[in-house]
């Protein structure tokens, strides 16, 4: 194909998925449309041919490692847009980037003009390498791309008015939010209890406050501050295994006796639409349940002992020696195909788990559904902060963060 030709494809592919983000509602910035219609992103990305690095929701992988898991990618321009416009970049802004494909950066570099700085930093010199090249190659030379440790940020060049993290986080450096200026913003995918969300952080009187969340799913950090996820196969049930992003004291001799017994199912009566989000409903549960966690099921291996209608990712939760899961159902209804929530739980105390599970469903139905969702502040590990009774407290290493829910929406 003659190169003019390829040229007039990619800039139709480009318009086209443009279009595919506006009418989705994934983008809505005039700003951030002009940064994407002027960066040519199959140039960025050529691992992939014009119409695959145009799909507005597929990443792009550009790097795996020796077992074959993906290292370092492009994220899907869904992703971006959304990111982009939680960033709320303006031109002459000084900011760093977290996580170099080299996109991303131009696309950056365009919301921020030529007053503006931009620096992206990466822990691994291939991905540098890569990005520093497609950068100077495509027009944006003067970004700056640094290899090292982003546990470290970047203090020579700080303070800086956004950081735009595009790796897969579980918690939150000092650095960044040291290197923030006061009213910054960090935007970053933040793990919360196996459960991700692009968070846009604002920085206040010492500590961050969240003004948006969106769910999304990045490739995960390295480094110092990587973390990776305890998985637990469940003794006796072959085939099924429970995730923890934190601590926990789930026992395995007590997940074999629960395995063995009978399961205890309880329907909530909530129904939801099959393309209704639910992404709310997650955190609710992920902040209300003590044990939270996520369960896997290989089908190929499991004997029938769980019914999950997602095998590959069921929110479920340890309690008592006994482990359940959130499950659905099909009902039908005349505005469409719904699903009916529940939960099953085996156990000696299984009934108790499922009907536990199954009423904080209800309470979400009843008093957050279609509601803000949460706001998420993050302190400083050593802060002290008062326990409410609509306020969940994670732990990390660094970061002690609070997920406060908004009074019941009763009556809305």
């Amino acid at each position: 194909m003659a190169e003019s030709t390829t040229t007039a494809d990619a800039a139709d592919l480009r318009e086209k998925m443009i279009c595919e983000l506006k009418a989705a509602g994934d983008l809505t910035s005039p700003a951030v449309e002009a940064a994407m219609r002027a960066v040519p992103r199959h140039a960025f990305v050529p691992e992939a041919d014009p119409e695959r690095a145009y799909r507005p929701f597929d990443a792009v992988v550009t790097k795996l490692d020796a077992a074959g898991t993906p290292t370092s990618s492009v994220s899907a321009p869904q992703v971006q847009a959304l990111m982009l416009q939680q960033a709320d970049l303006a031109p002459g802004m000084r900011v760093l980037e977290i996580g170099s494909g080299g996109y991303n950066a131009a696309l950056i570099a365009e919301l921020v003009g030529a007053g503006g700085q931009v620096t992206t930093l990466d822990i691994d010199p291939h991905v540098t390498d890569r990005a520093k090249q497609l950068l100077t190659r495509h027009g944006y030379p003067a970004v700056r791309v640094a290899t090292g440790d982003a546990f470290r940020g970047l203090p020579d060049h700080a303070p800086f008015d956004a950081i735009v993290v595009t790796a897969g986080a579980w918690d939150i450096p000092s650095a960044w939010h040291e290197q923030l200026a006061e009213g910054g913003r960090l935007v970053l995918p933040l793990r919360l209890r196996g459960l991700t969300r692009s968070i846009a952080f604002t920085r206040r009187d010492g500590h961050l406050e969240s003004r948006s969340a969106h769910l999304c799913g990045f490739v995960p950090m390295q480094g110092r501050d990587a973390h990776p996820t305890r998985l637990l196969p469940v003794p006796g049930a072959p085939g099924v295994s429970l995730a923890f992003d934190d601590a926990t004291d789930a026992d395995p001799a007590a997940l074999r006796a629960a395995a063995a017994g009978s399961r205890s199912e309880v329907w909530t009566g909530v129904s939801l639409g099959v393309q209704e989000p639910f992404d709310a409903l997650q955190m609710w549960l992920a902040t209300q349940l003590d044990g939270f966690c996520t369960m896997a099921v290989d089908q190929a291996r499991d004997a029938g002992l769980v019914d999950a209608a997602s095998p590959a990712f069921s929110l479920a939760a340890v309690s008592g020696g006994a482990f359940g899961y959130l499950t659905w159902r099909r009902r039908p209804n005349g505005a469409g195909p719904r699903v009916e929530l529940g939960a099953h739980a085996l156990g000696p105390h299984g009934a108790a788990l499922a009907r536990e599970i199954a009423e904080h469903v209800r309470s979400w139905d009843q008093q957050q559904r279609g509601g803000p969702g949460p706001v998420y502040t993050a302190h400083p590990a050593t802060a002290r902060i008062t326990p409410q009774p609509d306020r969940r407290i994670i732990t990390k290493r660094h970061t002690q963060l609070a997920i406060t829910w908004p009074a019941a929406l009763r009556g809305r």
